[in-house]
């Protein structure tokens, strides 16, 4: 009985302690930070290589942003949003940065060597916004 009890005081325990995680990461994106999307649209006969791309290329460029890098996200397209419409994107990779200045100092000295890599994971000329977050 007292090890049922201490078994599940510490299954519990688990339990929230990995939830306050959860919750604390997701609280990283904040107002006023700089969120770049990269997004791939779908097309027929387009491809694109997510392991290359969540292995070698987001991680690549990751490295370039230095400390100005808050976070990076990869999205990988199922549905669009309307059912029997086809997807709009088959990837959208994300980066959450402080200043906008500094991510365009970071990027454009490696601008070539990223753009040279795309045939590398993908067929897909990307759909780039840059937008402040607000909530």
């Amino acid at each position: 009985m007292k090890l049922k009890l201490i078994v599940s005081f510490l299954l519990l325990t688990t339990c929230f302690t990995a939830f306050s995680q959860e919750k604390q990461n997701m609280a990283v994106v904040e107002r006023g930070l700089i969120k770049i999307s990269i997004m791939y649209p779908y097309a027929e006969g387009k491809t694109f290589n997510m392991e290359y791309y969540e292995t070698k290329h987001m991680p690549m460029v990751a490295g370039f942003l230095g400390s100005n890098l808050i976070k990076y996200t990869i999205e990988k397209g199922l549905a669009n949003g309307i059912p029997n419409q086809p997807l709009p994107f088959m990837a959208i990779g994300i980066f959450y940065v402080k200043n906008l200045s500094d991510y365009q100092a970071a990027i454009g000295p490696h601008i070539d060597a990223i753009r040279a890599d795309f045939s590398n994971y993908t067929n897909i000329s990307p759909v780039i916004l840059v937008s402040e977050v607000i909530k």
